[in-house]
């Protein structure tokens, strides 16, 4: 479990597609075996330390000819940004993606001061 201590709590998220391999025979769609994809995300604000980040598939368009094999996750997590990273294998063709994230962390309040 995270505390924050007397900080206040800053709470930023996004949704942006990832790809979409199938318009131009990108690698996720006419690809095989390993494949990975990295978006970095830039906050709106800084955090006074790194947020906790929650990342999650909010679409995906994927081929019915193959087994559907997806990892999605966060990486990279500082107090500016983070990178999502998406990865597939084998022979599954990914047509497009989109990811949702939340942060939750502490950010600088003005009200905030030490005695």
């Amino acid at each position: 479990m995270r505390k924050f201590g007397n900080h206040s709590v800053g709470v930023d998220q996004g949704d942006l597609v990832l790809f979409s391999d199938f318009e131009d025979g990108g690698q996720m769609w006419s690809g095989e075996g390993p494949r990975l994809t990295r978006h970095s995300v830039r906050y709106k604000e800084a955090y006074e330390a790194p947020p906790v980040v929650q990342v999650s598939l909010s679409m995906w368009d994927i081929s019915n000819g193959a087994n559907a094999r997806a990892d999605v996750t966060s990486d990279n997590v500082t107090r500016e940004g983070f990178d999502i990273v998406f990865r597939t294998w084998g022979d599954t063709r990914v047509a497009r993606v989109r990811v949702a994230w939340i942060s939750i962390g502490p950010i600088h309040n003005d009200d905030y001061w030490n005695v």
